[in-house]
């Protein structure tokens, strides 16, 4: 039995009274967004919303449900984020298993230009020239391809399979296996929670992805949600601007973009839950070697 200290009491009481505040600061303004979202015009309009709804109401959802186009968004994002990810993963796998091997010829060298990657890049102006030289523009693929590989990303996957007992890949060498089968058979059915760690990341990365396609995607029906988002946004702020001016709008522009906003937010949210179990073990796992 272990007994604490008064000392180490306080402690973990200011730790749990800093991460409470640092729980209602992230939720604040979701919660906000949220009574916004289900408020009324009238209420919106005399600023009687915080935390929440005042006169309850869904017509600001039913509005943003009519749009189509916020529906196929949302699908084609949901389609892109599963293609990206499992596309992601491949890549992190593939370059983070030979880095992990002594006897790869090159290893030191092809890692420094790896990581190199992480503190330089070309800049955004070359990643454009690059994208059209090579026919992506307005595609799919341009979403995909330039963030495949997340240098940071395959350092936690590569930290983990150092980790991994050689005396397993030796074993399975002498019983006459490949290092298809060694990567396989051995080093991902142990690398779960890791994987699953990583799958977040990037599902979440190319969920909220944004400057790629505004630099990429000229074709409405090729917007992730994000960029639909943005693309509503703005055409409401005109809305309020009328508003504001004295021209009448069924809905107020607030309430809208609120919708909006929580109708692009919920997906990804609830994929923690799924996830959440092996959040802390893979990023942990991930960093104990280096």
């Amino acid at each position: 039995m272990v007994i604490k200290s008064t000392k180490t009491k306080i402690g973990d009481w200011i730790i749990v009274a800093i991460c409470v505040l640092l729980i209602v600061i992230c939720l604040f303004p979701m919660l906000n967004v949220l009574a916004t979202s289900l408020s009324s015009k009238t209420a919106i309009n005399n600023r009687w919303v915080y935390l929440w709804p005042v006169e309850f109401t869904l017509e600001s959802y039913t509005y943003t449900l009519k749009d189509w186009s916020i529906i196929w968004s949302l699908i084609y994002t949901a389609i892109l984020t599963v293609i990206s990810t499992v596309v992601s993963l491949l890549m992190t796998i593939l370059c983070a298993y030979p880095l992990t091997q002594n006897n790869f010829v090159g290893r030191k060298v092809i890692n420094t230009i790896v990581i190199f990657t992480m503190y330089f890049s070309a800049g955004i102006i070359p990643d454009y020239i690059n994208i059209r030289n090579l026919g992506l523009l307005d595609t799919s693929a341009s979403l995909i391809l330039p963030a495949c590989l997340s240098v940071y990303n395959m350092v936690i996957l590569k930290s983990f399979l150092k980790s991994v007992p050689p005396s397993l890949q030796e074993s399975a060498e002498l019983d006459g296996a490949s290092h298809w089968v060694v990567l396989f058979r051995i080093y991902l059915p142990l690398s779960t929670s890791v994987l699953a760690t990583l799958a977040l990341f990037y599902a979440v990365g190319r969920w909220n992805g944004f400057q790629d396609a505004l630099y990429y995607i000229s074709d409405s029906s090729k917007y992730p949600i994000q960029m639909k988002l943005y693309q509503i946004i703005n055409n409401l702020s005109a809305v309020d601007t009328m508003a504001q001016e004295g021209v009448a709008t069924e809905q107020p522009a607030e309430s809208m973009k609120s919708a909006t906003i929580m109708f692009a937010t919920i997906p990804i949210l609830v994929v923690y839950p799924w996830l959440q179990r092996y959040f802390i073990t893979g990023v942990t796992v991930g960093a104990v070697k280096g």
